[in-house]
């Protein structure tokens, strides 16, 4: 009997079934063990040795196989075929080595890029051993990680209270982030004109030109600033004369792009396919782990963690096979393409993603697929296939014509393409529309001829405003990366989730906006760390780690190297006091804290006592604005992005009509308040989510700073009943019994008798929802190790379920919007820290028994 190691009980089903009964197939669940998660892990003293953790559920899982193989006669390693998956392996393998149970036994490492029969099959009979320079790269990049988190975190909440951590490769992507940020913020709108002319030719047909200049001057896109000089244009224009000058035809090869890649898929998916990065990993995971396609479970696609754009020369003839058959020979090249990838320090030590099957067209399978499986296989496919097909032959016409009014010339443009022969566009039956390629620049052109006159049917002028660069997505934040040889494929979703998880960045309409605490992050690492946080240096690097990679470096000579220069740094600033950070972060994020206010007074000034200074406070919460009056002075407001919502003054709604004092609406660190007073026993009460700022008046202020609301007596009991809005939302409040309301205004106009029902109907139930089953708000999908997992709601709040294990989902976490990636997450921290709890109580149980 063989005992073959995997990593997902999904691929370990599937395999057992290609092998046979004289094999037995175990699931590693991903990592077997980890760095342990506190302090000194890594030692640099000890010739940067390692200390690894196995929870609980791993060393079950090992127990098994240990088992297993001891009544085996080999064990085979076929863990994924990357660095990860060959760190894997060794980690099975050492604690294998470790438990002296592999004595007699043959060691094998196979890999296979595909979940088919054949691939596996074939895998079996070309084993190898590991490859000890992946492990060592794996090893360097774990221990640069570790060694980053755990001594720049420690820094980070001294100097930066409520902050949360900082990781090597996380800290230069929130960099580019919040850089991208600040250049919008520094970006100065410009107004500007454009002139067009729809032309009549000879047989009534319309079409569009552009002026381009005009009495010999050239115009640019931005070169007509105002609207007078536009207007003199179109005045001229007006009764002008229109003749075609010239008319130049170029015929264009547009070549198709290369398969997909790990970062070039997660980009397709999120531009045509509105996807997460995460969710096209969980998606393509699925669909490489295996699909039941009518009782066979078959990969459908390759390894989904690539850098690499070529293809095996059998992929390559299976692939120009189904064109010839789907499109036809004309469409398929006289030799195959090999293309060439353009990301910075990639390794090519893979395929690109493509299906493993091309008769297994996207049509053929639908019915086995879910929605977004199907989506995401028929973009791998369509890719795959047009990356081995004829260029697409286009023609591109310009239209030069010249227009006359008294001696006044303008000169204007007009182009358009037409397809000549589709090509690989064949495959894209919806980008082009009869042989065009429709858009604003590249319409098809009527019948036109040189010294034709035109007749002007209609002159635009248009106005236009230039817009900074787009924040980041996902997909453009995962491109830049890239570009910048930052991140490798199998670390671009968790570097977007951590940002996210450490609430670094939220994402507003798919796109990737710094939260204040990642902003101070930034400009505490910039000013304090900027080596580490420079794009060249982390490249640099990572380039490092693929020379570890390819046996060309040692590891522990790049961390001895790293770690001199890193430690000293360190040393520096454990010296720096908390004021010298808030100086700095003071002048640095001043125009974002600070913004200039419309009466150009100092927008340091506190608009609450015109005394004292604003400036930037640290808590336990992370950032906010506070008055250098404190305490006489409270005032304080978040800092925050969204300026509509930040009070550069407090708005006074009027007086208490039964003390005199001012009713303020202020901004605080959890948001808007209303404020009865200026003392320090001014009372204070929070403004509900649900309700606008601007329709906020004094009658809603003083009903809000009136709560709890007094209803009336209980019929039965005597005792008072009232409304309120607590942490939870809307409630009653009798004698300690509580019942929930409908709505925030429902507290300001419940009547006693329907608060008496309502209450009534709660006690009826009595404790229904902490007996009943929890109501489930969404199923993520199967665990890695098997079992649904899911969003439930509880008595509690939100929380993730897998078997018997509940883990509390963040309160800033929406539970619509958790991915199974992120619930796996949460679920194994919980699982770690039930087992850490349980064998600290062994511990003490078996101490006690001792003494």
């Amino acid at each position: 009997m063989n005992v073959v190691v995997v990593e997902s009980p999904t691929k370990a089903k599937t395999i057992n079934k290609y092998l046979g009964s004289n094999y037995k197939v175990f699931a590693s669940s991903g990592h077997v063990r980890d760095l342990s998660a506190k302090g000194g892990s890594v030692l640099p003293d000890d010739d940067f040795a390692m200390k690894w953790d196995i929870d609980n559920a791993s060393e079950e899982r090992l127990s098994k196989i240990a088992k297993a193989v001891k009544e085996s006669d080999s064990l085979i390693l076929a863990t994924d075929p990357d660095r990860e998956g060959e760190a894997i392996s060794w980690h099975v393998l050492d604690v294998l080595q470790k438990k002296k149970i592999l004595k007699g036994k043959k060691i094998k490492r196979v890999v296979f890029n595909a979940i088919t029969k054949k691939a596996v099959l074939d895998a079996m009979l070309n084993p190898r051993e590991i490859d000890t320079d992946l492990v060592d790269a794996y090893l360097a990049r774990r221990a640069l990680d570790y060694l980053v988190g755990f001594t720049l975190s420690p820094i980070l909440w001294h100097k930066l209270p409520g902050a949360r951590s900082a990781g090597r490769v996380q800290s230069v992507a929130l960099r580019l982030i919040c850089n991208r940020e600040s250049e919008i913020e520094r970006f100065v709108r410009e107004d500007y004109w454009s002139v067009s002319v729809d032309l009549k030719t000879p047989r009534d047909n319309i079409f569009t030109a552009r002026l381009i200049s005009f009495e010999g001057r050239r115009f640019g896109k931005l070169d007509i600033k105002t609207e007078e000089e536009a207007q003199e244009i179109s005045a001229m224009l007006e009764r002008a004369v229109f003749r075609i000058q010239s008319i130049e035809s170029k015929p264009i090869k547009r070549n198709p792009a290369p398969p997909f890649t790990t970062s070039t898929l997660q980009q397709a998916a999120s531009s045509r396919l509105n996807f997460s990065a995460s969710h096209t990993m969980e998606i393509a995971q699925r669909l490489y782990e295996g699909v039941d396609l009518g009782g066979e479970t078959i990969g459908l696609i390759t390894y989904m963690r690539t850098d690499g754009v070529q293809m095996t020369s059998e992929a390559i003839d299976s692939t120009r096979k189904a064109i010839a058959r789907t499109f036809g020979n004309n469409y398929l090249p006289e030799k195959p393409r090999f293309h060439l990838t353009k990301a910075k320090n990639a390794q090519e030590a893979h395929e690109a993603i493509r299906p493993t099957d091309f008769s297994c067209t996207p049509d053929n399978v639908r019915r086995f697929l879910d929605s977004d499986q199907f989506r995401l296989y028929e973009l791998i496919w369509k890719q795959t296939i047009a990356s081995q097909m004829q260029p697409a032959n286009i023609e591109r016409t310009t239209i030069k014509i010249h227009a006359q009014n008294n001696g006044a010339i303008a000169c204007l443009y007009a182009t358009g393409s037409v397809i000549r022969f589709d090509g690989f566009l064949a495959v894209y039956i919806d980008t082009c529309k009869d042989g065009a390629i429709e858009d604003e620049e590249n319409s098809r052109l009527p019948e036109m001829h040189v010294n034709e006159d035109l007749r002007q049917n209609k002159i635009t002028v248009s106005k236009h405003t230039t817009e900074p660069l787009p924040r980041y997505s996902e997909a453009t934040l995962i491109k830049k990366l890239e570009e910048l040889g930052i991140g490798r494929p199998s670390t671009y979703t968790s570097i977007l989730s951590t940002l996210r998880d450490r609430k670094y960045v939220s994402i507003e309409k798919r796109r990737l906006t710094p939260e204040p605490e990642g902003r101070v992050v930034t400009a505490f690492l910039e000013n304090f760390f900027n080596r580490y946080v420079e794009y060249d240096f982390t490249a640099d690097l990572e380039k490092k780690l693929d020379l570890i990679s390819d046996g060309k470096l040692a590891w522990k000579d790049v961390l001895r190297d790293f770690w001199q220069h890193f430690s000293a740094s360190v040393t520096d600033i454990n010296h720096l006091r908390i004021t010298n950070v808030l100086d700095m972060l003071n002048e640095v994020l001043a125009p974002i804290v600070f913004p200039a206010r419309g009466d150009n007074s100092d927008p340091r000034l506190c608009p609450l006592c015109h005394i004292g200074k604003l400036s930037l406070k640290l808590s336990r919460y992370g950032a906010f604005v506070g008055c250098s009056n404190y305490p006489e002075c409270k005032y304080i407001h978040q800092l925050g992005n969204n300026k509509e919502e930040q009070a550069d003054k407090p708005t006074i709604l009027g007086q208490n009509p039964q003390t005199g004092e001012d009713i303020i609406i202020l901004t605080g660190r959890f948001g808007h308040y209303v404020q009865c007073g200026k003392n320090k026993e001014a009372r204070r009460a929070s403004i509900p989510k649900s309700w606008k700022i601007a329709d906020i008046d004094l009658q809603k202020a003083l009903a809000l700073l009136s709560l709890p609301r007094e209803i009336g007596i209980h019929s039965e009991t005597g005792k008072v009943i009232t409304s309120s809005i607590g942490r939870y939302g809307p409630y009653l409040n009798h004698n300690g019994q509580y019942a929930n309301l409908e709505s925030i205004d429902e507290v300001f106009t419940v009547g006693i008798n329907r608060a008496i029902m309502l209450l009534g109907e709660k006690q009826k139930k009595g404790n229904r929802r902490s007996t009943s089953a929890a109501v489930t708000l969404a199923k993520l999908g199967e665990h890695p190790k098997g079992g649904k997992v899911s969003v439930q709601d509880g008595r509690y709040g939100p929380y993730v379920k897998w078997n018997k294990i509940n883990a509390t989902l963040p309160k800033y976490k929406d539970p619509t919007s958790v991915t199974l990636e992120e619930a796996l997450a949460l679920i194994k921290a919980k699982a770690d820290k039930i087992g850490t709890t349980k064998t600290a109580a062994k511990k003490t149980a078996t101490e006690k028994k001792a003494s």
